[in-house]
């Protein structure tokens, strides 16, 4: 997979620490934030996924991700930042074992020896945290989250993606609905939410991907947010919807060189 040479960026106000990460890797690290309180209930069904939960500022808890510095970092002072990209995973990854996080999406394209190519040409500082078992995704977490990373890394705030898968594709729009404006463009993938959002992220760029043959997300959870964004005049949204296939529409997403020269092309304005 090739990538397109990125543009010359702004120097970004955020200060990042120093850091020893080696470049071109996922390295997996951790942080304390305060704790989740997004248990899932499973027999709600799916539509339980979409409903935001708060976090609890009186409790903390360790939060594991995965990071990838691309070869082109540079530590503030040294040159631009980095695009950001955050992905989250689907419900079959939740737990306590962070090999699963790179089973599907980014963190697979960029794991094990067969991908070395990919993980040269990479664009993006890409952070990949895990849900515990029993939760779902908080956008709460996952906003300071990003203010941790953000604070650890050079990243260029202008320039910040989300993706997810099933539950993270959820979580990718509940993280619209908490603060659209954080990030320059979002890649839901076989999720959904509640259209009543859809007024709160007409100015975020949206490319949303479906399978009509989908049994447990129908394709209807995509195409009603869809409908409501178009409804409130969106800026920019669009729907790729493939035919036949099922739940597993994430697989010919990620490994498409489009989404990811989509999401170079958007910037957010400071």
């Amino acid at each position: 997979m090739c990538f397109l040479s990125l543009p010359n960026a702004a120097e970004p106000e955020a200060v990042a620490v120093p850091q020893s990460q080696p470049l071109g890797q996922l390295v997996l690290t951790s942080c304390e934030l305060p704790q989740s309180t997004s248990v899932w209930d499973a027999k709600k069904g799916v539509a339980d996924l979409g409903i935001p939960k708060p976090v609890d500022h009186d409790h903390t808890e360790k939060v594991d991700y995965w990071v990838f510095l691309p070869n082109d970092y540079k530590e503030a002072g040294q040159g631009p930042g980095s695009p950001l990209l955050l992905f989250l995973h689907g419900a079959g990854e939740r737990g306590n074992n962070t090999e699963l996080v790179k089973v599907h999406g980014p963190p697979k394209l960029l794991n094990g020896p067969q991908n070395e190519k990919c993980r040269q040409d990479w664009p993006f500082l890409t952070v990949a945290p895990q849900c515990k078992a029993g939760y779902c995704w908080s956008p709460g977490q996952l906003l300071l989250l990003l203010d941790e990373v953000e604070k650890r890394y050079h990243i260029d705030k202008s320039r910040v993606y989300v993706t997810g898968i099933s539950m993270g594709g959820f979580g990718t729009w509940m993280l619209l609905n908490e603060n659209a404006s954080r990030f320059a463009a979002a890649a839901p993938v076989c999720g959904g939410g509640d259209p009543a959002w859809a007024p709160k992220m007409v100015d975020t760029p949206i490319w949303d991907f479906h399978g009509d043959a989908d049994g447990l997300v129908p394709l209807d959870f995509s195409q009603r947010m869809i409908d409501a964004l178009e409804k409130a005049d969106a800026k920019e949204v669009k729907l790729t919807v493939y035919p036949g296939v099922g739940h597993d529409s994430w697989t010919q997403t990620y490994v498409n060189p489009e989404l990811y020269r989509w999401f170079l092309s958007k910037r957010k304005s400071r």
